[in-house]
């Protein structure tokens, strides 16, 4: 095994196992998700040029007589008019960061960076397929409308394996969003520059970034190791707590420089610490994936939800 870490051939199996192994319940965790947003929020449906009833609405100043809906207007004395409900349905990529260092979680959080994140992105196909939205994963799940998107997705993850949360921008077309889930801990600039080729696409950006509390507040004394998850790397510190006010301070220009990614154009930003819930993160990127088509306000870039 070299320096005591396994091929990375045989470490991406034993993730991917790891990954099927907690599945069934990450799918019961994000329906219970996905149940609690709904119950609060009518989604991305609206009345437009459908099939579907949408909603019967008083009828409007200036409107001809003929959208009288004359069998609901009967019933009182208010002249009603029946709307169709907007059919245009629209192509939402998911792409979760499943890289060794998603799988973090500290003694302050219950589950893992990496369980938050498949929640999130089961959660979101869940509420989006039922929608009628087209829901895709780059390389690994071509988009199409399926009110059981959550479970393909599922299946997908667990077959392809541990993958990079920032997509290949091949499949993606003009129009398209793009929900990436990760923890961006790589430094800004070099994520800007694997961003632009997304971004290029005319797709819109939303980052969702995942952070375990232990990250944004350092609470550990005395000797401490740390191993980097993606090189193995490990670096052992007699007094830990002396680097408190540096590390808070370098935190907080990352997570500033993340937030000028998303500043003027056509990205979002949501922070969620995994010792939030998670509908807190999931009615956050609803809304921005929502709010330039449905008029719900989206999120502002660069919103700290969660972080002190």
């Amino acid at each position: 095994m070299g320096q005591g870490h396994a091929p990375e051939a045989f470490r991406s199996l034993v993730d991917a196992r790891d990954l099927a192994a907690v599945l069934p319940d990450l799918l019961v965790e994000a329906s219970r998700v996905a149940a609690t947003v709904a119950s609060g929020w009518h989604g991305r449906r609206r009345a437009g040029s459908g099939q579907g009833f949408w909603q019967f609405r008083p009828l409007g100043s200036g409107e001809s007589a003929a959208a009288v809906d004359w069998r609901r207007s009967a019933r009182d004395d208010v002249l009603h008019v029946r709307e169709r409900e907007w059919e245009a349905a629209h192509t939402v990529w998911l792409a979760p960061d499943l890289t060794p260092s998603m799988a973090y979680r500290s003694h302050l959080a219950a589950v893992s960076k990496r369980d938050r994140a498949v929640v999130l992105a089961l959660a979101l196909a869940d509420l989006l397929g039922r929608a009628g939205e087209r829901i895709g994963v780059p390389g690994r799940l071509a988009p199409r409308p399926d009110r059981h998107a959550a479970e393909r997705l599922a299946v997908a993850l667990v077959r392809s394996g541990p993958a990079d949360a920032v997509p290949d921008p091949g499949p993606i077309a003009p129009l398209a969003e793009v929900v990436v889930i990760g923890d961006f801990l790589e430094p800004p600039e070099r994520l800007e520059t694997r961003l632009a080729a997304l971004a290029a696409t005319g797709a819109r950006l939303h980052l969702v970034r995942i952070v375990d509390p232990a990250e944004a507040l350092l609470p550990f004394a005395g000797e401490v190791e740390f191993e980097d998850p993606e090189s193995g790397d490990r670096l052992r510190l007699p007094r830990v707590e002396d680097l408190a006010g540096a590390w808070e301070a370098r935190w907080r220009r990352h997570g500033a420089a993340l937030a000028d990614l998303a500043r003027g154009g056509r990205r979002t930003l949501v922070t969620h610490r995994t010792d939030r819930s998670a509908a807190e993160a999931l009615l956050a990127v609803h809304a921005a994936l929502g709010g330039a088509r449905h008029g719900v306000a989206p999120p502002r870039a660069g919103d700290r939800e969660g972080e002190p």
